[in-house]
């Protein structure tokens, strides 16, 4: 079996991913709603290396989760069944409630495909009402921020 989609590198955090001919529209391009499906994933998987483990079994752990407030693309080439693009996942900004993720796609030679930004705010599992972000949110991403801006192209593998 062929992986679609697998983490490439942890620092940055990157994801490989290939499409699918089930993604695509039948001018053989990626739907647009396909990209916000990436995107989470991506999401998903970058929380799931900040906290070892799986992502809404630590959140529910800690008693937060993260529901997108908001997200937004600029969509630079299309893109077709079985092209491999990496997306690489940035901490743009940490506030209160909230935090932004930029994720930039980029094709094998560099060309980017597309740029997202991505701001979950935190909410108290159960009540559905938005909290401060955790320590332990809070503390994985400025640690992972800081080794991004200590180490700007670190490449360690997976």
């Amino acid at each position: 079996m062929i992986a679609t989609e697998y983490v490439a590198l942890t620092q940055p955090f990157v994801v490989r991913r290939r499409v699918r001919w089930g993604e695509c529209d039948p001018a053989g391009v990626v739907y647009t709603a396909s990209f916000s499906d990436y995107v989470i994933s991506f999401a998903e998987l970058f929380y799931g290396f900040l906290f070892e483990g799986t992502p809404q079994a630590v959140k529910n752990h800690h008693g937060f989760g993260t529901p997108t407030r908001a997200l937004g693309f600029d969509f630079r080439r299309s893109l077709k069944p079985d092209e491999t693009f990496d997306a690489t996942v940035e901490v743009d900004s940490i506030r209160t409630r909230t935090f932004t993720l930029v994720i930039t796609a980029r094709m094998t030679d560099g060309e980017i495909a597309f740029i997202a930004r991505l701001t979950p705010v935190c909410i108290r599992r159960g009540a559905r009402e938005s909290i401060e972000l955790p320590a332990v949110l809070r503390d994985a991403l400025e640690q992972y921020q800081a080794r991004c801006a200590e180490h700007p192209d670190a490449g360690e593998t997976e």
